[in-house]
Formats: structure tokens, sequence, C-alpha cells
């Protein structure tokens, strides 16, 4: 069993440090809008845009992280990067002006596009092929956890300071760099993957022409789109369907964490002997059963069924995708191409927008049907994407 979990020194540190620094930012970030409403004289759209910022820079700056990281190393990107975090986080504390908040989100979606291409990537260089779906899994097993934990960490602190979340945040970062510096420097990393001399423009190209990579993201922008809608228009449905539609809301996210926590690790034994496809085209089907369900079902038992059953499908993709970027990717791409798999979180930006026109103008039944054909769509462009043989245009450098 021990041999089962037997990870590099730094792998463990990353994954520490993933529930360590996941539970801080969730302990400040969703407050945001309210820590930003409650500064006087801010229109509610300016905040919207605010929120928005970080996804945004995190899409366009994933694959920029990610090719600095093969370019220069993953060591001085994912360093010189912690300690930005954790300034932005402190940064916030002290703001007090709507541009100055939007600069520090927008700074925040770049550090995290930044950070994690290069940790899932020095993750990969440090572990042995057969174990790296059971290191990606842990990595997403600990985002939940810090998910769980955070924001109600958050509301205790923010009933003292509102801008205590924040400082808070900055500190635990601040010493999540510090660990991470000295794990590096007392295991020294000799970077088992070539380091790419390609300029960045170059590797876009090549990057580009990966149909495989392509697919890949044309599906997981599907994928997000449908899980999107968690977020977004679900609550607003609830609403409108229940007396206690935010109550319910809120115990179906807790479903879906404590499921999470429950049966990863034994979903994640099970499938890792399966091709990694196998895990996604699964999780892509009980997503869009699930998703569609939504639509269908009319009592507060069946919503959490079928979260339910969405969360075991979360479980089976999400750590797949990591896996699935990782068996495409050339040895001295392998941060270049984590970080183009960022641009999958197109749909978190789309799928809001399209989940609130179908549910405004055709309904939940219809909004949560159509979200389930896009989610059937997404099996297609991951099947395609899985037949397509790479050319030795790509594999050359």
């Amino acid at each position: 069993m021990f041999n089962k979990f037997s990870f590099h020194p730094v792998v463990w540190t990353l994954l520490l440090g993933t529930i360590f620094a996941r539970g801080a930012s969730f302990m400040a970030i969703p407050f945001l809008a309210l820590y930003l409403a409650s500064t006087e004289g801010i229109h509610p759209v300016l905040i919207g845009v605010t929120i928005g910022l970080a996804p945004l820079t995190g899409t366009i700056g994933g694959f920029i992280g990610g090719y600095f990281s093969d370019r220069f190393g993953r060591k001085k990107v994912m360093l010189g990067t912690i300690f930005v975090w954790a300034l932005v986080y402190i940064g916030f504390s002290q703001a007090s002006h709507i541009s100055v908040f939007m600069a520090l989100n927008a700074l925040n979606g770049l550090c995290r596009s930044f950070f994690e291409p290069s940790s899932q990537a020095m993750m990969a260089d440090l572990t042995p092929s057969h174990l790296r779906k059971r290191v990606f899994s842990l990595r997403y097993f600990a985002i939940n956890v810090g998910a769980a934990f955070g924001p109600l960490v958050g509301v205790s602190v923010a009933q003292f300071s509102s801008s205590l979340p924040f400082i808070i945040t900055g500190l635990m970062y601040t010493l999540y760099g510090m660990a991470l510096l000295f794990m590096l420097n007392r295991h020294e990393i000799i970077h088992i993957s070539p380091i790419t001399k390609l300029r960045m423009t170059d590797a876009a190209v090549i990057a580009w022409q990966d149909k495989r990579l392509l697919m890949f993201i044309i599906g997981g922008i599907f994928v997000s789109v449908g899980y999107s809608q968690i977020d977004s228009n679900l609550p607003q449905y609830l609403q409108q369907s229940f007396s206690e539609g935010v109550v319910l809301f809120s115990r179906l996210i807790a479903i879906n964490a404590v499921i999470v926590i429950i049966l990863q690790l034994p979903l994640t034994l099970l499938s890792e002997k399966w091709p990694v496809m196998r895990a996604m085209v699964l999780g892509s089907l009980l997503f869009a059963i699930g998703f569609a369900s939504f639509g269908f079902v009319s009592t507060p038992f069946g919503f959490m069924i079928a979260m339910g059953i969405v969360t075991i499908g979360e479980i089976f993709i999400f750590p797949s995708t990591s896996v699935f970027i990782d068996q495409i990717a050339p040895e001295d791409r392998r941060g270049t191409y984590f970080g183009a798999g960022q641009f999958r979180s197109i749909g978190n930006f789309t799928g809001p927008v399209l989940g609130g026109w179908l549910l405004h103008d055709l309904g939940g039944t219809w909004l949560f049907s159509i979200i389930g054909l896009i989610l059937v769509g997404s099996i297609w462009f991951f099947y395609l994407g899985s037949k397509i043989k790479v050319s030795q245009d790509i594999q050359s450098t």
C-alpha cells in the first residue's frame, strides 16, 4: 500500500500545498463580490466585470505560463508566481478603488494560470508514468478538500473584519512559497524532460497543429459549458422552483464535496488500469445524464440524486484530463501542453451566458436538456482525439 503512494517529496509538497493554498483562496475569493459590494460607489456591473477578469486572464495566460515553465524551468516560474500571488491577496485587503481591484483580480487569474500548468508538469516530471493518474487524482482530491473547508473558515474570519480573509490568504501563500522553496532546494531537481529551445510562437504553432490537443480542448470547452451551470444557472433554477431553493443549492454543493472526498480514492484505484479515454467518456456520459436530470426531476431528493451522478462523473473526468494531456505531450513541451489545455476554460465564460439565455427564454427543462446534449457532444470530440495518430512533424522540434 505504501508503494502505491510513494511519490517524490516535492510532489507531496505540491499535493499538501494544494490543500493549503486552495483552502486559503476559497476562504477569500468567494466573498470578493460581497467585499466589493460593501465598498461604497462600486456599481454591480463593475463588480461582475472585476470577478470575470480572473478566469479571463487565466485562460489567456495558461499557455504563456506553461511555455515559460518549459523554456526557463518549473522552479523559477512556480516560485516567482507564488510570492507575487501572496502580494495580490494582501493587496486586496488594502485596495479601495475599483481599478485597483480589477488589476489585482486580473493578476490573480494570471498567477493561477502560470502556477498550475507548471506544478502539474513538475508532478508528471517527478512521477513514474504508471502512477501519474493517481497523482492527478490526489491533486483533484486536494482541491476539493480545500474547497470544502475554505469557505467555512472564511465566514468565521470575516466576522471580525471583511479584509482579514485576504490578509490571512496572502500569509498562507507566503508560507506555501517558503515551504516549496525549501523542498526544491533540499531535493535538487534535475529536469527530467529536456528544456525546450523553441520560441513561444513556434511552440504555439506546433501545439495548434496537434489535432489531438485541439479535439481535447473543444471537448473540454463543452464539458466546461456544462459544469459552469452549477455555479451560475442551477441556483437560479432552484430558486424559481422551490421556496427554499438557496438552502437546497447549499445542500447540493455539500453533497458534491462529500462524495468527492469519500469516493475519489476508491474510484481512482478502480479506474487507473483503464485506458484514460474510457474514464473521460464515462465521466462525460454521467455528466450528460446528471445535468439532463436536473431539468426533469421535481423533488429535492431527485436533485440530490442528479447531483450525485454529476459528482461521480466529475471524479472520473477531471483527473483523467490531466493524464490525457500528459500522455500526448512531447517531453520538452509538457508545460506548454498543460497551459494550452487551459483554453477549455472558454466554456466557463460562454456557459453561464448560454445557460442564462436558455433559462430565461425556454425554461429549466430545455436548459438542462440542451446542456445534456452538449455534454454528449464532448464524447465525440474526445473519441476523435483518441483516434488521431501523432504526426512526425509534431513529434520533432
